[in-house]
């Protein structure tokens, strides 16, 4: 019966993407990015839409995880290669999208910029293997320079390639170069020029970001979807309603288990989404006591 629930899911989550997407891949937008309103009607929510990242070991452990989301009723989702390269992260790729031809997934090559990853992207679309996101840990943004050679390098390498999915850029992400908090909302606004979705994270895999800096990021990019990629769970979402997407990993993976969800605490964040999307929803509300903590 469960399988016969996630099939049905499936038809069903499979018939919205493909709608939303011809219409969108369609469109006559040209190079422009994707505007907030936009990100969130494809997505169906004007709450932060859910995008679980899955730290991919094969395709039977990347397909157990997207059941789950399917279930759940995600709309999409996140692969990336922690522990092996691209080359060995291909098939699997290929496999999954076979076996889930219209569900939304974006993809991370651990630590690929853009210049690299769009090429593959557009041989993997020429192959019949669509890829509908690309998020890069490093947009190669830099907030000291006028001149910004290497995002302009990337921006051009996309389009060369023809490939249209969604770009999901890092800009003071976790790992990467330090930004000094006093050029966040820079940063960003120099972001804003080179992707669909600018996204931050904390300082660290499972470290909330502050808030103030996601305030700062918003201030500057009133009209341009942000992502947030690490520290979200559902004791904490409410802080960062003022964002487009959360990325999230292991704030929804079982305890000390890197790879596989629980659909519990899955469902604990998306029941703290669907209240944030409600218009009675307050737009004013008690803050973490602890800033700093998150477990993504």
């Amino acid at each position: 019966r469960h399988f016969g629930k996630v099939q049905t899911d499936l038809i069903n989550l499979s018939i919205m993407c493909i709608l939303k997407w011809c219409h969108w891949a369609d469109s006559d937008k040209g190079d422009e990015q994707v505007n907030r309103s936009e990100f969130h009607d494809f997505f169906g929510d004007n709450a932060p839409i859910i995008l679980p990242v899955i730290h991919v070991i094969d395709h039977d452990q990347t397909a157990s995880n997207i059941d789950i989301l399917i279930d759940a009723g995600v709309s999409g989702c996140f692969l990336i290669n922690h522990d092996f390269d691209v080359d060995r992260f291909l098939p699997i790729i290929h496999s999954i999208r076979t076996r889930y031809p219209d569900f939304w997934i974006g993809l991370n090559f651990l630590a690929v910029t853009g210049r690299d990853a769009f090429p593959v992207l557009a041989t993997l679309a020429k192959q019949g293997c669509r890829i509908d996101a690309y998020w890069a840990d490093d947009a190669r943004i830099d907030e000291r320079e006028d001149q910004q050679i290497e995002a302009n390098k990337i921006q051009n390498i996309r389009k060369q390639t023809g490939w249209n999915g969604l770009y999901f850029g890092g800009t003071a992400f976790k790992k990467q170069r330090e930004v000094n908090p006093a050029d966040y909302a820079k940063s960003a606004q120099i972001a804003g020029d080179f992707m669909d979705v600018v996204t931050t994270s904390g300082i660290a895999t499972g470290n909330a970001a502050e808030i103030s800096k996601i305030a700062t990021f918003r201030s500057a990019l009133p009209d341009t979807p942000i992502a947030l990629a690490s520290g979200v769970t559902s004791a904490n979402a409410a802080d960062y309603a003022m964002v487009d997407c959360f990325m999230v990993a292991t704030g929804i993976n079982i305890t000390d288990d890197f790879y596989n969800i629980d659909p519990a605490k899955l469902g604990l964040l998306i029941s703290k989404c669907r209240k944030m999307g409600d218009p009675q929803w307050p737009q004013t509300k008690q803050k973490s006591p602890d800033r700093q903590a998150g477990t993504d």
